[in-house]
């Protein structure tokens, strides 16, 4: 491997929600009055009633962006306040917010930390994030959570050597953005990083695995999505390149329609087909676009006999809209670790330029029976057994983060 990075290892990958944590309360702005059912907090949050069983969820009608939520049984005494930012709404901010709630509940409480935690949604706005900077400095809180590419991207811009501690949480390669030096080494600024990606020749090693004859990789990508370019595209197209493999694009954004994205999927099997008749030595790979997500029915749909596998695992899932293999980094992974490295810095047994980027080893794999069967492929023994996540050929949840779930049924 062309790098040894640093891991810091959580328990047991997906366990989050069994080990202990810390007592939050996420506020936004100013703390407003009049607590609201929790379904209600917000249109851009709700990770989930279970989430929130043990937060006071409080929101203004004239605040939109901002929910606060306070430990029903904090003891008295001050609590220290975080912030997370948001850059806007999606589902896998919610994972990651439930599995960082549940490690402040627990861990936290153990340690002593009680939190108030503070969630704005910026929505990408300068004028409103520099608010939201104003606000932490004047307020006094004690940590900055960056949720997402985004805002770790515009938080990177405007706010590396602030005075605040930043830690970042479902966020891509710090390396590869620019953002650190190295995953061996700190930040040197107030930026702890944690990351979604997997290096591309572990994930490379785990795909020639599943396809030993591999040929032709299409990845599926959004161009608006920065990030997931420079992270994840760019590394598969030189890994490649290196190796004799074919390694093309297939572009598709929110703005296509139905029949385009049928098109172009149809057309690019088509050409696929005409280098690799049987298409055994062929798979489409998706990248971690959210535009990409709400399309995954319709690429399963046109895909034909080519897998699609991706590098996201909660892309795997019940139901048509699964991809059929993952290899990568679980948002509850990463946000587990996220929150492990927050209450570091809170305790101040690290500072947070010290931290090295926080990787997660080895992967997480998850697999849809269901799905591999729709392109004829079987799953080698490896990957079975190295699944973390399995859903079968009914596309029922048979295990769950390496926890037998259920009985397998068989292939019909």
């Amino acid at each position: 491997m062309p790098f040894t990075p640093i891991r810091r290892r959580t328990a047991p990958i997906g366990l989050a929600r069994f080990l202990p944590t810390v007592v939050v309360a996420l506020v936004v702005g100013v703390v407003v009055a009049g607590a609201v059912p929790a379904a209600r907090a917000a249109e851009w949050f709700h990770p989930g009633d279970e989430a929130l069983a043990g937060w006071s969820v409080e929101r203004s009608p004239d605040r939109p962006q901002e929910v606060t939520l306070r430990p029903r049984h904090a003891p008295a005494g001050p609590l220290r306040r975080v912030m997370v930012v948001y850059p806007r709404q999606s589902d896998a901010y919610d994972v990651a917010m439930a599995t960082m709630l549940a490690v402040f509940s627990r861990k936290g409480q153990d340690q002593g930390h009680h939190l108030v935690v503070t969630a704005v949604n910026f929505g990408n706005d300068d004028a409103r994030g520099r608010a939201v900077l104003q606000r932490a400095a004047d307020e006094g809180f004690s940590l900055i959570l960056a949720m997402g590419s985004e805002s770790t991207a515009w938080l990177w811009e405007h706010y590396r050597g602030g005075a605040i501690p930043v830690v970042t949480v479902c966020a891509k390669d710090p390396v590869l953005l620019g953002q650190s030096p190295g995953y061996d080494r700190g930040s040197g600024t107030n930026f702890a990083f944690t990351s979604l990606n997997v290096p591309i020749d572990v994930q490379m090693a785990y795909l020639t695995t599943l396809k030993p004859a591999l040929k032709r990789i299409v990845v599926i990508e959004d161009p608006q999505n920065v990030s997931a370019l420079e992270t994840q595209v760019k590394p598969l197209q030189a890994y490649a390149q290196a190796r004799g493999l074919q390694a093309t694009t297939l572009s598709l954004t929110d703005a296509d329609s139905a029949p385009e994205v049928e098109r172009r999927m149809r057309e690019t099997v088509a050409e696929m087909t005409r280098s690799d008749p049987s298409l055994e030595a062929s798979v489409f790979w998706v990248t971690g676009s959210t535009s990409i997500f709400r399309r995954m029915a319709a690429i399963n749909a046109h895909a034909g006999r080519v897998p699609v596998l991706s590098a996201v695992p909660d892309l795997v899932k019940a139901g048509e809209d699964s991809a059929a293999l993952s290899i990568g980094i679980r948002f509850e992974s990463n946000a587990h670790l996220a929150a492990l490295y927050a209450l570091d810095v809170l305790s101040g047994r690290s500072e947070a330029g010290r931290l090295a980027v926080g990787v997660i080893s080895p992967p997480d794999i998850a697999v849809n029976f269901r799905r591999l069967r729709a392109s004829g492929t079987s799953l080698p023994l490896a990957l079975f057994e190295a699944a973390g996540t399995l859903f079968d050929y009914e596309s029922r949840l048979v295990r769950s983060t390496g926890v037998s779930a259920g009985r397998i049924t068989g292939a019909r």
